[in-house]
């Protein structure tokens, strides 16, 4: 006889006679069900977001310590692992596509990154430029900024569009895309009819936007100078659009260094709009970031590491005052006076930035003509004597050779031209000019130097109170002076016991009594002396 018995549960409790192991399938139960196809679980979602990275990206690190994914089959651009609009967004989203339902808690995400980070420092440091790179052999490669990762190959032969950029850029929400470039034999001459500048003027600019994209030779910081009405702010947003192309071309003088670094990592080049006054701070910070800057801080989520942002920029400037520029940042800049706007040839912003949209394709193919011609006689550039923007200056000779132009000879006259006007707008190195044409050559410690100088009247901030400031004015005006004919030496100390550092004061033996010298007035004259403008521009 067959004998049945129930196997579900009595008061909660199994049967006696039934195995601790069954389970009785009505009962609900909290155990995570199975979702694999063979009946086992998923992996973590950590573990299958890094699954999904691998098998789009590959992982590397920047040499300053910046870990990046650029997509296997896509455009050569590096994308960051955390930031907003990086491989930490873009997985989340893609997580929720391929699994329904189900979203990627932060946690999983934070892990992913972890590791993907770690993979990404296994390698050795690959490059990653912003906007402009430079390929081995010697190709200048400019980033388009397109979502499809287009670029312009300039070599000595000529420049072309390629469909994927042979070198590693990273994007910035500072870019804006920039048009493909064409050739229609007459981008320079739509240029120049955008802006109120002189010939020789406007071959420096030209000179200068083409040695912008070099991208390994410090670039001097270009000044837009002129009175109100001389369409200085609208001037300098378009050459930084030509370079490279911003929605925020033009920027405030920042508050501190750490928002400087911060606007200069993201962008290869900027405009700071209406300088009217320059800190001692800023100033150092504008003439490190020309020639190569470094700034080390903290690195997020972590409290003993660091990462370290290095950069080199292309700067410009508008202003009204020469005089707001100090003596080393002077030697880093070129000046450009644009003159003012008749009433009858003004255009309203819509107009001009319809014109420029228009023109900009055109300009653009012109400039890497020149940038080409540029690259193939520069390595046998040499010059009699090497000014202090040296490789720039090199840049202008190569553009003369293939040109015909003289913009080499218009930039050393003009940079004399700046170094007087920066003199001029320091009190204290007026009254030490005018100690030397007085005494002839003068010899003693600092802090005799300041007795030696008449205090002005209303002293000025940056007027030393001491001798250790005098000392470090008189150092830093030393390049400001030379250009005048004064020279300074601090090498020789007194020869009693105290052992003090002496400075002399004397003209240049070899100096030009007929050279650009600033003109002797009152020392302390009511109305600041005037700058050197140039003649009015005899085309558009």
């Amino acid at each position: 006889m067959t004998t049945t018995r129930s196997d579900r549960p009595v008061n909660g409790h199994a049967h006696p006679g039934k195995s601790r192991a069954t389970v009785d399938p009505t009962r609900s139960t909290t155990r995570r069900p199975d979702h694999g196809d063979d009946g086992g679980k998923k992996p973590p979602a950590a573990a299958r977001i890094v699954t999904m990275a691998r098998e789009q990206y590959r992982f590397v690190m920047s040499p300053d310590g910046r870990p990046y994914a650029v997509a296997l089959d896509g455009p050569n651009i590096a994308l960051p692992l955390r930031n907003k609009g990086g491989l930490r967004q873009r997985l989340a989203r893609q997580f929720a596509d391929a699994y329904p339902g189900e979203v990627a808690s932060q946690s999983a995400l934070a892990d992913a990154m972890t590791v993907l980070e770690g993979i990404a420092d296994s390698g050795d440091p690959e490059p990653v430029h912003l906007r402009v790179g430079r390929e081995p052999a010697g190709a200048v490669v400019v980033d388009l900024g397109s979502a499809d990762g287009r670029a312009v190959v300039v070599t000595a032969t000529g420049w072309n569009v390629v469909g994927r950029a042979p070198v590693l850029f990273r994007r910035s929400g500072a870019m804006a895309p920039m048009p493909e470039p064409v050739l229609d034999g007459d981008g320079l001459a739509k240029l120049h009819a955008l802006l109120n500048m002189d010939t020789a003027a406007f071959r420096q600019l030209v000179a200068w936007l083409v040695a912008a994209w070099i991208p390994d030779i410090p670039h001097p910081a270009l000044v837009c100078k002129g009175e109100q009405g001389t369409g200085k702010s609208k001037a300098a947003q378009m050459f930084i659009n030509l370079i490279d192309p911003s929605p925020a071309a033009k920027r405030s003088q920042p508050r501190d260094e750490k928002a400087w670094s911060r606007q200069a990592f993201s962008s290869w080049a900027l405009c700071l709009d209406n300088v009217s006054t320059i800190p001692p701070w800023l100033s150092d910070t504008l003439c490190k970031a020309v020639t190569g800057d470094g700034v080390v801080d903290r690195a997020l989520y972590t409290d003993d590491d660091v990462v370290v942002l290095t950069f080199r920029r292309v700067l410009a400037m508008t202003t009204i005052d020469a005089g707001a520029l100090a003596g080393d940042l002077a030697e880093r800049v070129l000046m450009l006076d644009l003159q003012l706007i008749d009433s009858e040839r003004r255009r309203s912003e819509e107009e001009l930035d319809a014109t420029f949209e228009a023109v900009r394709p055109a300009v653009l193919g012109a400039l890497f003509d020149v940038l080409a011609c540029v690259l193939a006689v520069l390595p046998g550039v040499r010059l009699e004597s090497m000014p202090r923007m040296a490789d720039f200056a090199r840049v202008l000779a190569a553009v003369d050779q293939t040109q015909g132009w003289n913009t080499l000879g218009d930039y050393l006259a003009t940079s004399a031209n700046v170094a007087t006007d920066a003199l001029e707008g320091d009190p204290f190195a007026m009254a030490i000019a005018a100690l030397v044409d007085k005494v002839g050559t003068w010899q003693g410690t600092a802090g005799q130097l300041l007795e030696a100088l008449p205090t002005p009247p209303v002293r000025p901030k940056n007027w030393p109170v001491d001798p250790t400031r005098a000392g470090g004015r008189v150092k830093r005006l030393a390049p400001l002076l030379r250009s005048i004919g004064i020279a300074v030496d601090d090498t020789q100390r007194s020869r009693d016991r105290t052992r003090h550092k002496l400075l002399t004061l004397s003209r240049a033996p070899d100096w030009d009594e007929s050279a650009s010298a600033p003109e002797q007035g009152p020392l302390w004259p009511e109305v600041a002396p005037t700058g050197h403008g140039r003649t009015p521009p005899d085309q558009p």
